[in-house]
């Protein structure tokens, strides 16, 4: 199975250079780099580094409490923070300021991946969330480099496509030295598909901490503002914000303030359009001027700042739950102490998504109608908003302390490994 896998990623490597120069028509940031897609990562003399691969924003997000923990706690070992997005890669930079060695991941084609480890020379891998790439845990195994599965969670729609190709993902779990799944749910579908020496360790992203910066940038927002109720639909997908609209700017509340926050940069200026199609008055983040009595959406087209909007907003629907994509972590939400709105579709985070419906920190509608239903609701109950909020805070308090797991998994498994294995 393996042998057919890497024939499928020879024959489609031209094509794939192919989508990244379409994907640069709208986000040029994919034109840089390529070398790095073909296995020429940083060439590491110095003692071997940790490598931990961060495919995009959210699994970079999540990894930052454990890389400020190894930086801390590890000096003599270098971070090399691997992604495969430029918007992930975009976020490490700006979270970790030059502290790590950033790289793209290469294509999972062996030849590709035995030169980024010749280049690389980890002492061990660890990947964030559930990427499984056969020929990358291969070849580690072969190098006896220990790969660590952590924050892994999986979907029963993800548990369903990897069934069919359990022959190729079986094996390259089996190698895994240590899994640590987010839940005990995570963990059985993990082990059903060949995934050993599983534990159960919670979700990292309630560690994630807020920018230091972000009650000034939230202060800077409300006064952008002007005092009206904000309503932030924060990273929404692609047919949501139309729905939205359609449903929140026909309620008659002359102080209602749509903010939608995107959840992908690229489709800032689609959204833009969107809204000059429409003629609806709007504002933008990245032009000066606050907000008037006649704007009705503001447009949060800037990256690294949800937490301020987080902290800023009234109340907030989190994405890509209307629509089926499985939504987006509302956990950050919960953190601010802001009340929160989220369709039926949350798979992504289901456990997360539960438990905050059964605390009270956020609301479960089934169709944006009835969203707005509750935005009218909440709106005109102030005392629910604060139990929401009191809620919300309390939850993400209660569920840290993934991280520190996590990284006793690390040390474990670093004290065990001989530096020149």
């Amino acid at each position: 199975m393996r042998l057919l896998y890497s024939s499928i990623w020879l024959l489609a490597l031209p094509f794939l250079f192919l989508y990244l120069a379409w994907r640069a028509l709208r986000q040029r940031d994919y034109l840089r780099h390529w070398p790095e897609r073909l296995g020429y990562g940083p060439s590491l003399k110095a003692d071997r580094p940790i490598l931990i691969h961060a495919v995009s924003v959210g699994e970079t997000r999540a990894a930052e409490p454990l890389v400020k923990t190894l930086l801390e706690r590890w000096p003599g070992h270098e971070v090399v923070l691997s992604h495969t997005t430029p918007t992930g890669r975009a976020t490490g930079r700006m979270l970790f300021d030059g502290r790590v060695i950033q790289t793209y991941l290469p294509y999972d084609f062996p030849p590709l991946v035995w030169l980024f480890l010749a280049r690389v020379r980890p002492r061990l891998c660890v990947v964030m969330e559930t990427e499984i790439w056969p020929n990358l845990f291969a070849a580690c195994a072969r190098r006896s480099i220990p790969v660590l599965l952590i924050n892994a969670r999986l979907s029963e729609t993800s548990a369903r496509g990897y069934r069919r190709v359990v022959r190729l993902v079986g094996p390259a779990l089996a190698s895994v030295r240590v899994i640590a799944a987010q839940t005990a749910t995570d963990a059985a579908r993990i082990a059903a598909l060949g995934g050993m020496n599983i534990q159960v360790v919670g979700n990292m992203k309630f560690d994630t901490s807020v920018p230091a910066d972000t009650a000034d940038k939230a202060g800077a927002l409300r006064e952008r503002f002007h005092g009206r109720f904000v309503c932030l639909a924060a990273s929404t997908r692609d047919g949501e914000e139309a729905s939205l609209l359609d449903a929140l700017t026909s309620l008659d509340l002359p102080d209602l303030l749509l903010v939608i926050v995107p959840r992908h940069p690229q489709r800032f200026e689609d959204v833009a359009g969107l809204l000059r199609a429409r003629g609806v008055r709007f504002a933008r983040r990245s032009a000066a001027g606050s907000v008037t009595d006649d704007t009705r959406v503001f447009l949060g087209d800037s990256m690294g700042e949800l937490a301020a909007y987080y902290a800023a907003a009234d109340l907030a629907y989190v994405g890509g739950s209307l629509l089926p994509f499985g939504g987006q972590n509302l956990i950050e939400a919960a953190a601010a102490g802001c009340p929160i709105l989220i369709g039926p579709h949350t798979w992504n985070f289901a456990e997360a998504a539960e438990q905050a419906v059964a605390r009270g920190a956020a609301r479960r509608v089934a169709d944006v109608s009835e969203l707005a239903r509750a935005v009218r609701e909440l709106h005109a109950d102030a005392a629910q908003r604060a139990a929401m909020s009191a809620a919300g805070t309390a939850f993400a308090a209660e569920n840290r302390g993934a991280t520190e797991r996590v990284y006793a998994l690390i040390a474990q498994t670093l004290a065990q490994c001989s530096p020149r294995a």
